[in-house]
């Protein structure tokens, strides 16, 4: 038996991937390094306008405004899919967003808000995982990927936010974060359990705090706080998701790979 690494396995030709939250962050990066590593994309967003800046549809993207709260939304793109590539090999449930209030202190923290975040963070990727995952186990194979966060692991050290803004405008993270992450985490395990003997390995990617513009004092906070003394680029993280949809991460499943540059080592 050959045992010896080979670099293909990093690769993703031939896999079709279905990545929500594609206009996001990460999501626009790790659209274009999928496609790089030579796999097809079907892109999802809630913002058509923000898909737009994907580029232009060509043989390796197609691009679909959906909402992952609404299951009719997601089987009309699976079929949309299917007629042009066929399943979907890899499913990336990468989708989140804020509330108005997003960012009001937990005393005031309106039930209306808890449920729209949850609806997307955590009933969307629920929903995503029946749609394209469904299939993935009928044919005894598929990867699923689950975004979380470091603040669904561990509590956010509130300190950080001292003087902390994004955009001019002071930020925290609020417990509806935490809880729809951390909420995805064990689904990210039951579904590994669930699906584990049909062929569909079922993993998450833990992200730590991504530089997007956050000013000074936020960053300097942030970057005490970590052992490598740095925020993550966007790379730091987009390349650990390349690994869980390529063959090389073939023999993981139900793991929160971490990347967070030691910040939960302590």
């Amino acid at each position: 038996m050959n045992t010896a690494a080979n670099s293909s396995d990093f690769r993703l030709d031939g896999k079709v991937i279905v990545m929500t939250g594609a206009a996001g962050i990460l999501g626009k990066q790790a659209v274009a390094r999928f496609i790089e590593a030579g796999a097809r994309v079907c892109a999802l967003d809630v913002s058509e306008e923000a898909l737009e800046k994907l580029g232009p549809i060509h043989d390796q993207l197609m691009k679909v405004a959906a909402d992952v709260a609404q299951r009719n939304s997601l089987v009309a793109v699976r079929k949309r899919l299917v007629e042009l590539w066929g399943e979907a090999d890899v499913l990336f449930n990468n989708a989140a967003t804020k509330s108005e209030n997003f960012f009001a202190p937990f005393e005031d923290f309106p039930l209306e808000d808890w449920n729209a975040v949850m609806a997307v963070n955590l009933t969307g990727a629920m929903l995503a995982s029946q749609v394209f995952g469904t299939p993935m186990a009928e044919r005894q194979g598929g990867v699923i990927v689950n975004t979380l966060s470091i603040y669904g692991i561990v509590a956010p050290d509130q300190r950080i936010y001292e003087g902390s803004e994004y955009l001019g405008r002071p930020i925290n993270t609020p417990a509806i974060y935490s809880a729809s992450k951390a909420g995805l985490w064990g689904l990210t395990k039951y579904l590994a359990s669930y699906w584990g003997d049909r062929g569909v390995r079922v993993n998450a990617i833990t992200p730590g705090g991504v530089f997007s513009g956050q000013n000074e004092a936020f960053v300097n906070n942030y970057s005490r706080r970590v052992p490598l003394g740095r925020m993550a680029s966007e790379r730091d993280i987009v390349n650990a998701m390349t690994f869980l949809a390529s063959d090389a991460s073939q023999y993981i499943s139900g793991h929160n790979l971490v990347v967070d540059g030691g910040w939960t080592a302590w």
